[in-house]
C-alpha cells in the first residue's frame, strides 16, 4: 500500500459528501459560472431583499428565494461597487430590493397575474391597476431581464439613514403611491414619489406628478447608475440593467441559496 493511498480516500470522501450535498438540496453557492454574491463584492451596499420575504406584492416568499441574498453576474456586481464608491462622499449608499431572479420566480408571478383571487396586497402596490394588466402594462414581464442576472432593482439611502423595518404583510398600512408622510408604507430610502414595486403610472421614472423633490433623486440615481453602464426602465425608477451584460441571451433558474 503506497503512502497515497489515505489521500486518495480522503478524495473520494471529499467528492462522496459534495455529492450527497448536492442530492439534498444543499448548495454551497451560486450554481452558475459567472455569478456573486454581492456581499462579495460590495459589502457596504444595503440589501432589503423583498422577494424572500412575505413584504411583496404576491404577500408571500418566491418561489427559488431560498435566501435574502443579492447575487449578480460578477460584471453587474462590480459596477454596483462603482456606483457606490462615487455615492459615499454624496453620502449616500446603494440599497438593493431585486437582483437575480430565478425563472421560477418570474413563473410565479405570471401565474400570480392570471389569478383574479389574490389579492391581498392590491392597496399596497396596486390600488388603481387592475392586476389582470400588470403584463400589458409593463410592471410584470413574462421573461424577465433578471433572470440574465445582470439587473437590479435599487434606490437610495442615506449612510446615516435607519435601519429598514421588517414587515408582516398583513400588518403593511398604507398604500404606495401616497405622499411619504401620508401613508406611504415606510422605507428608510429617499423620497422617490412611491414605494418600491408601485404599480402606478407615478412610477414612471420621468412623471412629474410625484413632485420635485422626487424626481431630483430620481435623476440623481439615474445619472450615477448610467455613469457606470446601467439603464433605467423608464416605467420603473427602480429598475435598471446592465448595457453588455454576458449573458443577453440566456435566462437562468438556479435558486437563490444562502451564501456560505
Amino acid at each position: 500500500m503506497s503512502d497515497r493511498t489515505p489521500l486518495r480516500r480522503l478524495a473520494v470522501l471529499g467528492g462522496l459528501l459534495l455529492l450527497v450535498s448536492g442530492c439534498s438540496g444543499r448548495i454551497a453557492g451560486p450554481v452558475a459560472p459567472g455569478f456573486v454574491y454581492l456581499r462579495d463584492v460590495a459589502p457596504t451596499i444595503r440589501q432589503d431583499m423583498r422577494y424572500a420575504t412575505e413584504y411583496n406584492f404576491i404577500g408571500r416568499p418566491v418561489p427559488g428565494y431560498r435566501a435574502a441574498e443579492c447575487v449578480l453576474t460578477r460584471a453587474a456586481a462590480t459596477a454596483l461597487g462603482k456606483v457606490q464608491a462615487d455615492l459615499r462622499p454624496l453620502g449616500y449608499s446603494l440599497k438593493v430590493y431585486d437582483c437575480y431572479r430565478p425563472v421560477r420566480g418570474v413563473r410565479s408571478f405570471v401565474a400570480w397575474a392570471a389569478d383574479p383571487s389574490q389579492q391581498a396586497m392590491k392597496r399596497v402596490f396596486y390600488p388603481r391597476v387592475d392586476k389582470t394588466r400588470v403584463i400589458e402594462l409593463g410592471y410584470i414581464a413574462s421573461r424577465s431581464g433578471h433572470s440574465r442576472g445582470s439587473t437590479v432593482d435599487l434606490a437610495l439611502v442615506r449612510l446615516k439613514a435607519p435601519r429598514q423595518p421588517i414587515y408582516r404583510a398583513a400588518a403593511v398600512r398604507g398604500t404606495c403611491i401616497a405622499r411619504r408622510r401620508a401613508g406611504r408604507p415606510p422605507d428608510n430610502t429617499l423620497d422617490f414619489g412611491t414605494g418600491y414595486d408601485c404599480f402606478d403610472e407615478l412610477s414612471h421614472t420621468a412623471n412629474p406628478g410625484v413632485g420635485r423633490v422626487a424626481l431630483r433623486n430620481r435623476a440623481l440615481l439615474v445619472r450615477v447608475m448610467a455613469r457606470h453602464g446601467f439603464e433605467n426602465y423608464d416605467k420603473e425608477w427602480w429598475h435598471f440593467s446592465l448595457r453588455g451584460e454576458p449573458f443577453p441571451k440566456r435566462a437562468f433558474d438556479f435558486p437563490i441559496v444562502p451564501r456560505p
